[in-house]
Formats: structure tokens, C-alpha cells, sequence
């Protein structure tokens, strides 16, 4: 492990995290630390340098970000191999450039978990719609519109709510964002970042940096079979609450009525306490009903609904919505009425057009069968294999899990799968703290199947077992 050196100033106008990246990345650059080389855990190199463990943490998220280390589950952070990068002096001056082309990995198939069809993208229905909205010299749609979004698409997305999803809200509590990262950004503006915030452990951990990112107080709370624990939630003294109720990603878990209650009877307890529920692919269930938001439950203006349209219909929509209990949407209209809409009135008016004529809810239905038919295959598939697992998370969304019997190594696993050219994906890299001790650690391969056909299924899964199949006779 190559030991750092380094001597901050608190006194700096430069923050200690850029301080610390700082260093690292021209170590690196200089060439005194090599590619491979290991780097203190981010708890060793907090006590070393008597900083705060999310300041060490903060600088190497934006290492990993460049390209300049690599995190590998259970061994820690390493300096990755960089391609073409040349060595600089202290002055900047190059002094040689020695770094070896390295082969990027190709992988045949890709068992991603934030797949999308793109092929059954309703393509000819997007370009009639679009022909609609342009066919009339309508010079308003090329104005500035309201900064919540237009009211025709707002209220439509309200009726699909409350029909779909439970959700209890009118157009006026809606604000339509280009993405699910500007609506956060957009809530910090609105509530402030002098918040502390609760996220699942395992989470979604693009939502976790962004938190980080915009100064919060940043937590985790572990999860039972049920969801997240609420008497954990409690004694972290956080007063939101990032959650996942209907399908909580990546564990698949879905939040029954009695620990639902538990967490409102939480955010009831204090007047500053809010719950984000985060409802990203609620749309796809493939056993009973779908399950109503947790929003539906709220009867003191508890829960902020966030909800979007990548993973139903399309990624490149970037269209998002935000649902605002009364109280912050007046904060919303104080703080925010400067703000322009981030999303064109021509695309708003396709989209109010799309769902308000029948097309969403047709596309859904395709999609969902779509998907529910990858979905039995790979489960086929998976029930023919000779490797020791257990499925979980298979009801819902589109990725399931694989949790391997005691004695398999999770990067292992993901290593074997790439030599067969399939890239699967490991659940401990969406922990953000995993205090378990080795002995504990369980190996838990993530599948997703939105992208890939059910021939390809079929192929990769061969390949799978192939792979899992020799480490099993090694473990033997």
C-alpha cells in the first residue's frame, strides 16, 4: 500500500477534499505513484490526516470520477492503469510519457440493471405527435412557458398518477424538470442543504452523491428484509428520508404497509422531518398489483413524490416531476419563481398529447409484456443451472438477484463472467458503507434484462454457468 504524505492547510481558501485530490492526482500524474499501487481506506487516511471520513471520501469519488483510481470490492481503492498518460514535473513540463496502451474489455453481453428497450421506442407515434404540435404556426411553443411546466402536461400527469400510482396531488403541486438530478438540486434550493439526509445501505448511489455534492449532511441506514429500519433511521438524527418504497433499487425490496406507517408515524413526529419517495419503475410489476406510492398514505404533507419518465419510455426524455406537499410549495414559489422551465414546451406538449390520447399507457402494456417474457426466461434459465444460488427481487422492475451459496467470492464471480465476454454486476458496489466483516460478506450478483433479447438471454446464461460452473468444481 503507497503511504501519503501529505500536509493540509485548514487555513487555505481551497477546501481540504480538493487539498487531499489535489496531491493524489499529482503523485500520479509525477509518476510516484505507480498504476496498481494501492491507497490508504478512506477510515486509515481520515485518522492519519484528522479530517472527517466523508472529506477523504469526497476526494476520491472525484479520483474515481477522472479516471485516476479504481475502487475494487473488499480490496479498496487502487491506482488505475491510464492510457497514454504523460508524467509532469512539479512545473507542469512533460517529462515522458511511458503508460502502455491497455485493451478496453469487450463484453458480447451486458446483464446492465439500468437497461431500457430502445427498440420498442413508439417511434412512428413520437413522430406523428410531433408533426401535431409543429403542424400550426404556433409561435407561443417557442416562448418561455410556466417555470413548473406547462399546466395541460401537469395535469395529465397528475390523472396518471392518481389512476396508477394512488398518488393524491392537483397540477398546481407538480413541477416537471429535465431529470431526476435537477429536481434534487431544484428541492435543495427550495428546502435549504442545512438538512441531514437518511439513504437505504445499499442504495442508489448516483442520489447519494449528488447529496454529498450539494453539502448535506449525508447518512446511510442499513435495510432488514422489509426495508429501511426505522428505529436505525431514528438514532441517526437525520430528518429526511431518501427511500424507494415500491421497488427499492438494487435490492428489489418492496415496503409493506406496516413499515410504510412507521416511517410517516417518523416524519409526523417532527415538523422538520420530510420522506422523498423515489418511484422510478414502479410501472413494471409482474406478480399482483401494482403497489401505490407511499404518498397516498400521507395526510400531513410529509412526502415529496418524485417520479420519471427514462426508464418507461425513454432516457433521452429527460423529463422528470416532482410532487410538493402544500407547505413547500409555497417555499417553491418564494424562492424559485425566477427559475425558467428546464424542458421545452414543444416537448412537454408531445408528451401531455402521448399520455392524454391512450399511447403511454398502450406503450406500458407493451413494454411490461416485453419485459415479462425476458424476465420468465432468464428465470427458466437460472432454474436449470447447476450453481448454488438463491433468487431474489424477481417481481418487479427489471433486474433480479443472485445470492451464491457460502464460499463464493463476488469478484470471483463478475471475474469469470468476463472471461466468458458477459458483465454482470456485483451488489457491493452500490453499498456506500459495508461495515461486515469478511466472514459475512455474501456474494450477490445483480441481472438486468431490459436491453436484451431472450435469445441473447439464453447465450449469456449458458455462458454463466459455464463460467460458475468451474468455480464451483474450484470451490469443491
Amino acid at each position: 500500500m503507497y503511504e501519503l504524505t501529505i500536509s493540509l492547510d485548514p487555513g487555505s481558501k481551497i477546501p481540504l477534499y480538493e487539498q487531499i485530490y489535489d496531491y493524489i492526482k499529482q503523485e500520479i500524474q509525477s509518476g510516484r505513484i505507480q498504476s496498481g499501487d494501492r491507497l490508504p481506506s478512506t477510515r486509515a487516511l481520515c485518522r492519519h490526516l484528522e479530517v472527517s471520513r466523508s472529506t477523504v471520501e469526497l476526494a476520491y469519488e472525484q479520483l474515481l470520477s477522472e479516471g485516476y483510481v479504481e475502487a475494487v470490492p473488499y480490496r479498496g481503492y487502487f491506482v488505475a492503469q491510464l492510457e497514454g498518460l504523460c508524467h509532469l514535473d512539479k512545473n507542469g513540463a512533460e517529462v515522458h510519457c511511458e503508460c502502455q496502451k491497455v485493451p478496453e474489455e469487450k463484453y458480447e453481453y451486458d446483464f446492465t440493471p439500468n437497461g431500457v428497450d430502445l427498440k420498442s421506442f413508439p417511434y412512428n407515434t413520437w413522430r406523428r405527435l410531433s408533426k401535431e404540435c409543429l403542424s400550426d404556426d404556433r409561435a407561443e411553443l417557442f416562448r418561455l412557458g410556466d417555470p413548473q411546466g406547462e399546466y395541460g402536461l401537469r395535469n395529465a400527469i397528475c390523472n396518471y398518477l392518481h389512476q396508477a400510482r394512488g398518488v393524491n396531488c392537483r397540477p398546481e403541486q407538480v413541477i416537471v424538470g429535465a431529470g431526476s438530478d435537477y429536481l434534487l438540486m431544484l428541492l435543495t434550493m427550495i428546502m435549504g442543504n442545512r438538512h441531514k439526509v437518511a439513504l437505504e445501505n445499499p442504495t442508489y448511489r448516483q442520489a447519494y452523491r449528488l447529496f454529498k455534492h450539494l453539502s448535506y449532511v449525508v447518512c446511510t441506514v442499513d435495510m432488514d428484509k422489509r426495508g429501511m429500519m426505522v428505529d436505525q433511521l431514528t438514532a441517526s438524527g437525520a430528518n429526511i428520508a431518501f427511500v424507494m418504497p415500491s421497488h427499492q433499487y438494487p435490492l428489489g425490496i418492496v415496503m409493506p404497509i406496516r413499515r410504510r406507517m412507521e416511517l410517516l408515524n417518523w416524519a409526523y413526529e417532527k415538523e422538520e422531518r420530510y420522506i422523498i419517495e423515489d418511484d422510478y419503475d414502479s410501472e413494471f410489476r409482474y406478480k399482483g398489483k401494482p403497489i401505490p406510492a407511499l404518498q397516498g398514505y400521507d395526510s400531513r404533507g410529509k412526502v415529496i413524490y418524485k417520479g420519471t419518465f427514462s426508464k418507461s419510455i425513454a432516457p433521452a426524455i429527460r423529463l422528470g416531476y416532482m410532487v410538493l406537499p402544500d407547505r413547500l410549495l409555497e417555499e417553491y414559489r418564494r424562492k424559485c419563481f425566477y427559475l425558467s422551465s428546464t424542458v421545452s414546451r414543444v416537448d412537454q406538449l408531445i408528451l401531455q398529447k402521448f399520455i392524454e390520447e391512450g399511447f403511454f399507457e398502450r406503450h406500458l402494456n407493451k413494454t411490461r409484456a416485453l419485459y415479462k417474457g425476458r424476465h420468465d426466461v432468464l428465470l427458466g434459465c437460472l432454474k436449470e443451472m447447476n450453481v448454488g444460488f438463491s433468487v431474489s427481487g424477481e417481481n418487479a422492475g427489471v433486474h433480479l438477484l443472485l445470492h451464491f451459496d457460502r464460499g463464493f467470492s463476488e469478484e470471483k464471480l463478475i471475474r469469470q463472467a468476463a472471461v466468458e465476454g458477459v458483465k454482470v454486476y456485483g451488489l457491493s458496489e452500490y453499498f456506500v458503507e459495508d461495515d461486515r466483516g469478511k466472514e459475512e460478506k455474501e456474494a450477490v450478483i445483480l441481472l438486468g434484462y431490459a436491453n436484451m433479447g431472450e435469445e441473447n438471454i439464453k447465450e449469456a446464461a449458458d455462458r454463466l454457468e459455464k463460467a460458475w460452473g468451474r468455480e464451483k468444481q474450484k470451490e469443491n
